[in-house]
């Protein structure tokens, strides 16, 4: 059976004292049999998301698939112990001409899938459109836009290479952003304030809207 090939950079990050809360950790993953891309980032409300790492991992065209998808479960498994991410972030597949790929890339995605269900991790799965608009604020935006968009926002000085690092990290930061909302309007909802900001609106004879 052949081995894979990763290509991994590591980067420093250092955790403010006055963050307002511990930063959430999300590992995103590009899911791919010959490239899957793998970027870990670290954010806290308010703040600018701060670059962990990033790296893709590499199988051989030509090797047995059960020794592909063994080989991506490893090194995921390998980056699940040494970051310690809280949730992880999953390109969502979607439908694609090339059956082959499709195929190959959500065979990907699954294992990434189990080995954070391992864990006992949650899981999201965000789709290409919802990655590009979170990041770029254009849900047709092209590979460079969101390659310059992840490298301004995590203050990166080199261009993660190949495209599937970028689209990790474009992963991480769509979720980060997008479970941080989530959660700023769960505990608005708890608290009633959500409730009570209506009332005052109905009150001024103004109608209220709401996230969708």
């Amino acid at each position: 059976m052949g081995g894979a090939r990763y290509d991994v950079v590591h980067w420093a990050h250092a955790v403010t004292l006055y963050a307002p809360s511990p930063p959430a950790r999300v590992l995103g993953i590009d899911p791919g049999l010959t490239r899957c891309g793998l970027g870990v980032v670290d954010g806290v409300p308010g703040r600018p998301p701060g670059l962990v790492a990033v790296g893709v991992i590499r199988t051989v065209a030509g090797d047995d698939i059960s020794a592909r998808l063994l080989a991506i479960e490893e090194e995921i498994e390998r980056w699940l112990t040494e970051y310690r991410p809280d949730t992880v972030a999953v390109e969502r597949v979607f439908s694609q001409r090339n059956v082959r790929t499709v195929m190959g890339t959500a065979q990907a995605g699954a294992v990434a899938i189990v080995c954070a269900a391992r864990r006992g991790l949650p899981v999201a799965l965000h789709t290409p459109s919802e990655v590009k608009a979170a990041v770029t604020g254009n849900g047709r935006a092209d590979k460079e836009q969101v390659t310059t968009m992840v490298m301004r926002l995590l203050r990166m000085p080199d261009r993660p290479r190949p495209a599937d690092a970028a689209d990790a990290l474009a992963l991480a930061i769509c979720h980060l952003w997008r479970d941080t909302a989530t959660q700023r309007r769960a505990a608005v909802a708890r608290s009633g304030l959500g409730t009570e900001a209506a009332g005052r609106a109905a009150r001024a004879g103004v109608r209220s809207g709401g996230d969708t």
